[in-house]
């Protein structure tokens, strides 16, 4: 991934996040500048409770910030309003959380439909491309199958394809692999490495895993609210936990 001089794809300026209830405040997120390339993948990394998850809400139109901006390419997604950021989340962004929220009543290609009927596709051309991605994610088979039939693996490649069947211009994805053992993790990360190089994608990470850090672009670090940043090529397996912050 190279910039060259592009205009970023996000550009998040003097961000910050302020919980209050009654007279108390909690300072999530503290004065937060950067900017992410198109194309880039990029690591959020950090103990629990620095603000990442808050962060990923943020970036994807899920929350506002308190003060400053986030920009979309030259759009300041903070300053839209709520039809707008419905929009903008629907069809510029693919989310994968850790929890995967599938719809138990429905089928695997039912749940990853769900997107384009929320955007007013017609049924069956829905249909073709939920049915497509289930396929590209190794699921064809299984798209008849109810959310409980399948396993935790198999329920995380329906959300990638649930995220990216509207053809997204960024991925966010939340701790993807955080509830499955490590041979299904590693599969489900290369899986995104497959997925973020074939559609074209920006891919923003949140990970505890120091390994799938590494293999991305760059990593920024969260700290109590405020962010320090690493490269990749820093991040020493002997370092481990203390880089991560652990």
């Amino acid at each position: 991934m190279s910039n060259d001089g592009a205009t970023p794809l996000f550009r998040v300026t003097n961000l910050r996040k302020i919980y209050r209830s009654g007279t108390t405040e909690l300072v999530v997120l503290e004065d937060l500048s950067f900017e992410v390339a198109p194309g880039e993948r990029l690591a959020l990394v950090g103990e629990s409770g620095a603000g990442k998850s808050t962060l990923m809400h943020l970036l994807g139109g899920l929350d506002r910030p308190t003060t400053g901006t986030i920009y979309y390419k030259t759009k300041d997604i903070s300053g839209l309003g709520e039809a707008e950021l419905a929009d903008f989340r629907n069809q510029e962004v693919g989310f994968v959380w850790q929890i995967h929220y599938l719809l138990p009543e429905f089928t695997a290609l039912e749940n990853v439909m769900m997107p384009l009927l929320i955007r007013g596709r017609a049924h069956a051309e829905a249909g073709r491309a939920a049915a497509a991605r289930l396929e590209e994610v190794g699921l064809g088979a299984r798209a008849g199958h109810r959310a409980g039939e399948l396993s935790g693996g198999e329920q995380q490649r329906v959300v990638l394809a649930r995220a990216l069947v509207g053809n997204p211009s960024v991925l966010l994805a939340d701790e993807p692999t955080g509830n499955l053992d490590f041979r299904t993790g590693e599969m489900i990360f290369d899986l995104l490495t497959t997925l973020h190089r074939s559609h074209q994608l920006t891919s923003i990470l949140v990970t505890h895993n120091l390994s799938f850090a590494q293999r991305c672009d760059r990593v920024l670090r969260l700290e109590g609210g405020s962010l320090a940043s690493g490269s990749p090529e820093n991040v020493h397996p002997e370092a481990g936990r203390e880089y991560l912050g652990y």
